[in-house]
């Protein structure tokens, strides 16, 4: 009797043993200092839109329009949490297949508190993840300022998130086709930066351009506002490049050095080529360099070395700054805050020199093809456009696209949300 007292009192050990070993494990599975960085992150990139890009944006245009901008990237914010709740999400990460990743995880009806991503909760991936599909959307307003609809701007944006954020995310990041190729996009060169930017030269054609452009419009009413603005895009950024390493380590320190490497030398060379055209290096200028920077270096942020991070913001700077002359004063495409220019070459530009920016000798980490990275965005490009003609043709013929000229000229603020910006 007593042997099997014993027996049985050390197979109830045992099995107390094995599971709080099996508890251990995944206890460890969630890394605290990795946990809290995310969160931190995450604070970061929604500090990019919400003050950040809507300072930035409002700076840039007339006064009677100012207010008309913030109120499209703080509704963008918060339509964009909820269509990643309901299936942005699921289709970017869930298991569906090479393209999209299917609506098994409708709002996030799989999640828990238990849930994991790789060292973190998933709950804390899903929300900086949701950061980058607020901002991204985001972006595009810069394109169509002072003279666009409000309630087909929230309809294109909800449409865009599922047919073309949401699946690009698939593609690069939740491990469909272009991940299986080996694309790499860091942080956002294609996901973020070519479909905001691309996405918005269509938005611009299909638009038209605004009253007087380009001869009879008035400078940026509020410059300073403009480099608080793109301030607070800088520091953000560290969470936007530094939190896509998803931990805590020298990836991520590294990524926040080059971005910010990268942003200092375009913003610089900026300046430079002001200085060189005009004689005055303006302070709009100097913050849209940062931005160029900024924008060039994302994609490239994990495998760059400081040598390399020099000359892609070199690289950034000069494309960037050159595109802005050809699309606004060579072409005359009314691109009113240069979207495409800035956020759609630049991230393209980072892209393609990727895998020769990432050398050793640059101190880099050797990865990249140009090839692979080559056919990454040409996919990204094409469905961006197409299937931003789609939607806007859709809206075009149905609520139309654009305000009324009466609507125009008094501005937006007034005719569309009954606001002034500065009243006594």
């Amino acid at each position: 009797m007593m042997k099997f007292l014993i027996k049985g009192f050390s197979l109830s050990l045992g099995a107390v043993c094995l599971s709080s070993l099996a508890n251990a494990q995944d206890a460890n599975a969630v890394s605290a200092g990795d946990t809290a960085w995310i969160l931190t992150a995450t604070a970061l990139v929604l500090f990019m839109s919400l003050p950040g890009l809507a300072l930035f944006y409002g700076g840039l245009v007339r006064a009677k329009n100012y207010l008309s901008v913030l109120m499209k990237v703080y509704a963008i914010a918060a339509l964009a949490s909820i269509i990643w709740v309901v299936a942005g999400y699921s289709i970017a990460f869930g298991e569906g297949g090479a393209l999209w990743g299917g609506l098994d995880n409708l709002f996030l009806k799989n999640l828990t508190r238990d849930s994991v991503s790789g060292t973190i909760p998933e709950s804390v991936f899903l929300a900086f993840q949701m950061t980058f599909a607020v901002i991204t959307p985001g972006l595009i307003v810069g394109a169509f300022v002072e003279r666009v609809k409000f309630l087909p701007v929230m309809i294109f944006t909800a449409l865009w998130l599922l047919v073309v954020y949401a699946p690009v995310t698939h593609w690069v990041w939740g491990g469909g086709w272009l991940a299986d190729r080996g694309v790499i996009d860091f942080a956002g060169g294609l996901v973020v930066h070519a479909t905001a930017g691309i996405s918005a030269l269509v938005y611009v054609f299909m638009l038209g351009k605004r009253a007087g452009f380009p001869h009879e419009l008035s400078p940026p009413h509020r410059p300073g506002i403009v480099m608080i603005g793109a301030s607070m895009l800088w520091v953000g950024w560290f969470g936007f490049n530094g939190g896509s390493q998803l931990a805590a380590d020298g990836g991520a320190g590294m990524a926040l050095l080059v971005t910010h490497i990268a942003a200092s030398t375009a913003t610089l060379v900026w300046i430079g080529l002001e200085a060189m055209a005009n004689r005055k290096p303006t302070l709009v200028g100097a913050a849209t360099g940062t931005i160029a920077g900024l924008a060039t270096v994302t994609p490239a942020a994990g495998v760059l070395g400081p040598g390399g991070a020099i000359l892609m913001g070199l690289a950034g700077g000069f494309a960037c700054y050159y595109m802005v002359h050809l699309i606004r004063v060579k072409l005359s495409i009314d691109d009113s805050l240069d979207v495409f220019a800035v956020h759609g070459v630049g991230g393209i530009v980072g892209i393609l020199l990727l895998p020769f920016l990432s050398a050793t000798a640059l101190g880099g980490t050797g990865d990249g093809n140009f090839t692979t990275q080559l056919l990454g965005t040409a996919a990204v490009v094409a469905w961006s456009a197409i299937a931003s003609v789609i939607i806007l043709g859709l809206l075009k013929v149905t609520l139309g696209l654009r305000v009324t000229q009466e609507e125009e000229y008094v501005g937006l603020d007034t005719s569309l949300h009954g606001e002034n910006a500065y009243n006594g």
